[in-house]
């Protein structure tokens, strides 16, 4: 399932980045739904974890947990969800997603079934983005 760089929606698109250092980049997910999501993207186009050599898989992961902290630390989220599929983009990316107990889907994925309407709070939650960008510069600086 190899598709050319030109073909790749994350080797195209850049989204609002907070952060780019040379080997990868921290994307704000522009999601009403769930305020604070960010994925990972590793910029070159490699499919899996396992196509990196182990220090670049280290710290691959060590800018996952630390968008993951500074989340965690701003937006107050119930759980934290981490994912890496690329069954649709196979280009290497997590996706670091804040859950509330109240957010659509709760208990179930994001992508799941949907369990309830918006929760009005989320609107509130939104407001903490600057903060949260601010975080997570100061995380990776």
């Amino acid at each position: 399932m190899n598709m050319p760089n030109s073909q790749c929606e994350l080797c195209q698109q850049q989204g609002d980045v907070i952060v780019k250092a040379d080997e990868w980049r921290v994307v704000l997910v522009n999601d009403a739904h769930y305020p604070g999501f960010c994925r990972v993207i590793w910029h070159e186009h490699v499919q899996e974890m396992s196509d990196l050599p182990l220090e670049k898989r280290t710290l691959m992961m060590n800018v996952v947990w630390q968008v993951e902290q500074a989340i965690r630390d701003v937006i107050q989220p119930d759980k934290i969800n981490l994912a890496s599929f690329g069954n649709m983009v196979p280009h290497l990316h997590w996706h670091v997603i804040p859950r509330f107990k109240d957010d659509m889907h709760f208990p179930n994925p994001i992508w799941g079934q949907v369990e309830r309407s918006i929760n009005p709070a989320m609107r509130e939650r939104a407001g903490l983005i600057p903060a949260l960008k601010a975080a997570i510069q100061a995380r990776l600086a």
